[in-house]
This record gives C-alpha cells, sequence and structure tokens, in this order.
C-alpha cells in the first residue's frame, strides 16, 4: 500500500467564504496547513505552518476542532490517500502569502473544481453546515 499523508488544515471562514491558499506552481487551492514535525502536537503544527504560510499568528487558545476528513491525494500516484485533520481557530496579523504560497482566494461552494480531493470534501460539508455559500 502506498504511503499515507498526514495533514493538519486550519479553516477560515469570513464573509461566507473559506480561505484557501495555492503553491508556487500548482492550479488548484488547498486549506493553508501541513505535515507535523516530530514530536509537534496537532496546535504545534497548526500555528508553526499558518505563521509560515500566511504571516499571522494562530491564537492557541481559540483552536478547535471541525473534523477529519480523507481523499486521494492531489498530484500523487496510485492512489496515496490523505487525511486532514482541520481545526478552526482565530488570528492575529494581516492575512499575506509567504513561503511556497503563491496565492490566497476566498472559496465558496462554486469553486469546488479548483481545490484538492480533501479540500473537496470539506467545502461539501461546509457549504451543506450552511457556513459557505
Amino acid at each position: 500500500m502506498s504511503a499515507f499523508i498526514d495533514k493538519i488544515a486550519w479553516i477560515h471562514i469570513e464573509g461566507r467564504r473559506v480561505l484557501g491558499a495555492r503553491s508556487q506552481g500548482k492550479e488548484i487551492f488547498y486549506l493553508p496547513g501541513g505535515k507535523r514535525d516530530p514530536g509537534e502536537t496537532d496546535a504545534e503544527a497548526l500555528i508553526r505552518e499558518i505563521q509560515e504560510e500566511l504571516s499571522v499568528h494562530i491564537v492557541p487558545a481559540t483552536v478547535a476542532l471541525f473534523g477529519t476528513f480523507e481523499a486521494e491525494a492531489h498530484g500523487k500516484s496510485g492512489g496515496t490517500p490523505v487525511r486532514m485533520t482541520c481545526y478552526m481557530a482565530e488570528f492575529t496579523g494581516e492575512l499575506r502569502p509567504d513561503s511556497e504560497i503563491a496565492e490566497l482566494g476566498w472559496l465558496q461552494y462554486a469553486d469546488r473544481e479548483r481545490v484538492s480531493p480533501a479540500s473537496l470534501l470539506i467545502l461539501e460539508q461546509l457549504h451543506a453546515s450552511g457556513r459557505i455559500d
């Protein structure tokens, strides 16, 4: 069986849209986040990844589990599965792309063809629960 990809993601909603990030050289949007470093908790990984990618500080006391979603990893061969554990949290600072992030986008359900398979599952959940348009 293929390697399993385990990621942390941040769900941030404004104006009934969810924040997405597009990496350099990629065409689709993902939810911001990434992989844990050895020994990191989910919250520590979330705080570090969002600081690196979006230049903002997650407020640790506000980190709340939203859910875990599994799908085929985008751009990986052989049906490699990805598991995204998603959190909502407040932040301080100004959102701006940093590190490998080329662009930020505010996504709604109509943008579902522009996201990774795992992000699509999350968009569907957010739309079904009335959080995004």
